[in-house]
């Protein structure tokens, strides 16, 4: 069973020009020939155009696709999933307040006839919010960590994966490389509120602190002080709410690849890793390997089909168990969206 995680950048648009990145994106899924596709970002809801790239994608691939809950914001992306497998039953999990986007739970069956949940989240950036953007991804992470408790207690084969804008404790992070990347964005978009999906300057650094801008210019084309920024970033870093799934869930990457940095954002230099595949005990015990994509088909660069790299993991078979109660599905939840392809 193979599982993709892939923030693919506003839907897969580039709002600046009008253009769509549908063929480069399958040349970096093609290359793992997934079974299930998570997208935190599959759909910009302000591009109402037909076909919508994910129904493309979907239909390209032979997949369902399944539409996650409709964001408190129209200027928010929507998540969407791939699937392969036959769908048992997906739902919404609205938390207004809470969540800014609402997780997406689809219950499949793999390649042995036994459910397998998968949860897909986008959590919120609110980087220049500072360490109030990280209180609000912690608040974020106890309400998923709720929402998936049952699946916990019964055991049952689970998975969470998605964009947290979160590095995990502990871990490598290359500010400068996002600095460098944000002024880089800037100085060619000045514009700050096109809503294309890409980091700018005053969405990374606090109001408080934007006085500081033009030194931040400096800094980036200083290596000492780019040094001396990585340095000081990392300690800054709010990393808890990765803490708080880590001690439940098993980072698929990070139990395969003690070292590698895994880096998955910003595509074109990455800095740090925020996209991830987290799996229950009895899940993560099957699992073969998990990667990060830096290439496509024909060697096409990941930063050519989006700004993140996907997360890849591969699960071997199940043992069955023939005494499993049969899956039900709770009636406070709303049954979300979906479509054949």
């Amino acid at each position: 069973m193979r599982i993709l995680s892939y923030n693919i950048l506003a839907g897969g648009y580039n709002t600046r020009n009008n253009t769509r990145r549908t063929e480069q994106l399958l040349r970096m899924i093609r290359s793992v020939q997934p079974d299930v596709i998570g997208l935190p970002e599959g759909i910009h809801q302000q591009i109402k155009q037909k076909p919508l790239i994910v129904e493309e994608v979907a239909q390209a691939l032979g997949m369902q696709l399944i539409i996650g809950g409709t964001p408190g914001s129209s200027r928010d992306y929507q998540t969407a999933l791939l699937t392969r497998l036959p769908v048992l039953y997906t739902k919404s999990h609205a938390r207004p307040g809470v969540l800014a986007r609402p997780l997406l739970e689809v219950c499949l069956e793999d390649s042995d006839g036994q459910p397998l949940t998968v949860f897909l989240t986008h959590l919120s950036a609110a980087f220049n919010k500072g360490w109030a953007g990280s209180h609000i991804r912690n608040r974020e992470v106890s309400a998923i960590l709720e929402i998936m408790a049952p699946l916990r207690a019964e055991g049952r084969p689970h998975l969470l994966m998605g964009d947290f804008n979160s590095l995990a404790p502990k871990e490598p992070f290359k500010a400068s490389h996002l600095l460098k990347y944000v002024v880089r964005m800037d100085d060619r978009h000045p514009v700050t509120d096109m809503n294309d999906g890409h980091p700018y300057i005053d969405a990374v650094v606090p109001p408080k602190l934007r006085s500081l801008i033009p030194l931040l210019r400096i800094v980036a084309h200083n290596e000492t002080l780019c040094k001396l920024f990585d340095l000081a970033a990392y300690f800054y870093a709010p990393r808890s709410c990765i803490h708080q799934l880590q001690e439940r869930y098993e980072d698929c990457f990070r139990k395969k690849h003690r070292h590698d940095p895994g880096f998955t954002c910003p595509a074109a230099a990455p800095a740090g890793r925020i996209d991830y595949i987290f799996a229950n005990s009895v899940l993560a015990d099957r699992l073969l390997d998990c990667t990060v994509l830096t290439h496509g088909e024909d060697n096409l660069v990941g930063s050519a089909a989006s700004d993140h790299l996907a997360v890849f993991a591969e699960f071997g078979p199940g043992v069955p168990n023939q005494a499993e109660e049969p899956i039900s599905v709770p009636n406070d939840e709303v049954a979300t969206q979906s479509s054949q392809s």
